[in-house]
Parts: structure tokens; C-alpha cells; sequence
């Protein structure tokens, strides 16, 4: 028994060690009074972020968009830097998205006309 229980300690810290650092439950900057908590995941050979609660006023609420995808395949480019798409509930468009893990910081942006204009956000890490 006491073989199973180290076995089992040591596998959920090798899972543990092997995540990846935009893995996990992220809160977006706050947007006309109103944030989420965004859930990203493995989806395929990239990660995908839902939102899985939100707030405004600080309030958690019952939005529509709890359940819908708002980070589209983030494939990694290396050093912490994804590429893939990101929605912007606001407007309901996806854009072509970048997104940068810095310790408990992601910056996160969403271009259109070849870059040239984006839009960003600086999310933080809840979990």
C-alpha cells in the first residue's frame, strides 16, 4: 500500500512539472466593469481557453459567454510566446491572437489588418 500511495505522489508531480505555464485558470483585465475567469487546457497539439465564470461589479453573474471558447488554438512558439486566435465577446469576432506567459502574468492580444492594429490585455493567473 505504501508503494501505491509514493507511486501516486510522484506521478501527479511529474504531471505537475510537465505543465505548461499557460495552463491553468487565468482572470481577464476587467472590460466596462465586467472580468472572467478563463479555464485553458490542452486541445490538440495547442491549448484552448474557456470562460468558465464571470463577474461585473465584482459580482459573479450568469453571462451567456460562461462556457464559450475565447482562446483558439495557442500553438507554442517557445519562451513562454503562443500564436493563435482569441474572440472578443464585446464585438463576438475572432481575431489572429499572440500571447505571452510571464510567471502569473499573460499578456494577450488580438490583431487584425496583418498586425498592424491590436488590441491587449494583461490576464493574471488565479489558479
Amino acid at each position: 500500500m505504501r508503494h501505491i500511495i509514493i507511486a501516486a505522489v510522484l506521478a501527479l508531480a511529474a504531471t505537475a512539472a510537465t505543465a505548461d505555464p499557460i495552463e491553468g485558470i487565468w482572470q481577464t483585465q476587467p472590460d466596462e466593469g465586467a472580468f472572467a475567469h478563463v479555464t485553458i487546457a490542452p486541445c490538440g497539439q495547442a491549448y484552448c481557453g474557456t470562460i468558465t465564470r464571470a463577474f461585473k461589479d465584482r459580482a459573479e453573474y450568469q453571462s451567456p459567454n460562461v462556457g464559450r471558447q475565447i482562446v483558439i488554438d495557442m500553438a507554442p512558439q517557445g519562451g513562454g510566446n503562443y500564436s493563435g486566435k482569441v474572440w472578443r465577446p464585446a464585438n463576438d469576432k475572432i481575431y489572429n491572437g499572440k500571447a505571452s506567459v510571464q510567471g502569473d502574468r499573460m499578456s494577450l492580444s488580438g490583431c487584425v489588418a496583418g498586425g498592424l492594429i491590436c488590441k491587449s490585455q494583461t490576464w493574471a493567473r488565479v489558479q
